[in-house]
């Protein structure tokens, strides 16, 4: 509604944004730079998802279906103030770890994990709001206190994030977790936590190995013996790398051509439409098409730092360079895992693999980026 009000205003005598000084993409809070970056990893999205999905057109519309929705999210955001998300931090943090605990009582059991609530065809994962909750109620938190912050504030930090991240590693959801913990991360190092304090945090990781061995579940200290040696059980655990691996490597520089992959097509390559669509991009586009997709996603980030060094204050900083390092993450979890770098823990390629709730997640977070750019503009003017 707010976008609908914004647009009609730049119409109305005396309203226009030329007297204001302000293009019509400042007015209904787009940045446009962005804006046309996500546009492009969109389109490229949906080439390489037609051919993942061997030509299927209802897959390409149903995520056609998942991305508008996600845009909707996206500028409904956008049209947020940053200091209404600060006011709303807490709150949107206390309905997260009310979800999660929800989830763990009442969620949908899929593929032995219980990760989701809703009914029939509209169901959710509560750990998706968590990805935005988190940045916003430690930058919320961080932000009232003189930077670099002190041992209360780091103690209080570390019990709002370590909550969300147990309850999501129940579900189980490892992947997710992850990310979670790193984006809670992300915030105290950019608020300026000591390298000391890191280093002795990540001893103390090192030396609690051991411990969280035991507490994983079966299927995934099964991951960590995989990546560390694929071909201990080629046809088993080790199957679903080792066909990525040879996708990827069989492309060469410039690929199969694009509807020409077979690893994908003649099902040797598992879950080709969303963990493992990158294998596809290699395999079909080559080495370039992955560096054309990785520039994408490199103008993306730049931009989305670019807003990170412009925000007005120190919350708006906090949050925006979290999210934008929880994008960046993302992304270096799911090519890690695909080329064979990282165990495979589900995590999905931003915006070009098949799904919703991520889609919406993503683009929700690159609404909050926009409204802190186009409302700063807004102040400064």
């Amino acid at each position: 509604m707010q976008l609908l009000i914004n647009v009609i205003k730049c119409f109305l005598p005396g309203q226009s944004y030329h007297h204001k000084n302000k293009n019509f993409w400042q007015v209904i809070h787009i940045d446009l730079p962005l804006f046309l970056a996500l546009f492009c990893l969109a389109l490229m999205g949906f080439m390489i998802l037609y051919s993942a999905g061997n030509q299927s057109l209802p897959l390409v519309k149903q995520q056609a279906t998942h991305l508008i929705i996600a845009t909707i999210f996206m500028l409904f955001f956008a049209q947020i103030p940053p200091e209404t998300y600060k006011r709303w931090a807490p709150a949107i943090y206390a309905v997260g770890i009310i979800l999660l605990l929800f989830v763990l009582v009442t969620g949908h059991i899929n593929k032995g994990a219980q990760r989701w609530l809703g009914t029939g065809a509209i169901r959710f994962q509560p750990s998706e709001v968590l990805k935005l909750a988190i940045p916003m109620i430690l930058s919320y938190t961080l932000a009232k206190v003189k930077l670099p912050p002190d041992s209360k504030k780091i103690t209080l930090c570390f019990f709002l994030l370590v909550i969300p991240v147990i309850l999501t590693a129940k579900q189980p959801d490892l992947g997710t977790a992850i990310i979670l913990a790193a984006t809670g991360v992300f915030v105290l190092f950019l608020a300026g936590l000591s390298w000391r304090l890191m280093s002795i945090s990540a001893l103390l990781g090192i030396v609690c190995l051991p411990v969280l061995w035991f507490c994983m579940h079966d299927y995934q200290r099964q991951r960590v013996l995989t990546f560390l040696n694929p071909e201990r059980d080629p046809l088993g655990a080790g199957y679903h790398i080792i066909q990525s691996k040879i996708a990827i490597g069989s492309g060469g520089l410039f690929g199969k051509g694009w509807l020409h992959g077979t690893q994908s097509h003649l099902q040797f390559l598992p879950e080709h439409t969303t963990d493992f669509i990158f294998a596809v991009c290699g395999e079909e586009l080559g080495l370039v098409g992955i560096v054309i997709l990785l520039a994408i996603y490199l103008v993306i980030i730049a931009r989305c730092f670019y807003i990170t060094i412009n925000a007005q204050d120190t919350f708006c900083r906090l949050l925006a360079g979290s999210l934008t390092l929880m994008f960046f993450f993302s992304l270096f979890i799911n090519i890690g895992m695909v080329t064979g770098l990282m165990p495979v823990v589900g995590v999905p390629l931003p915006l070009v693999s098949y799904g919703g709730s991520a889609g919406v997640t993503v683009l929700a977070s690159f609404g909050i980026l926009m409204s802190i750019q186009t409302h700063r503009k807004l102040i400064s003017s």
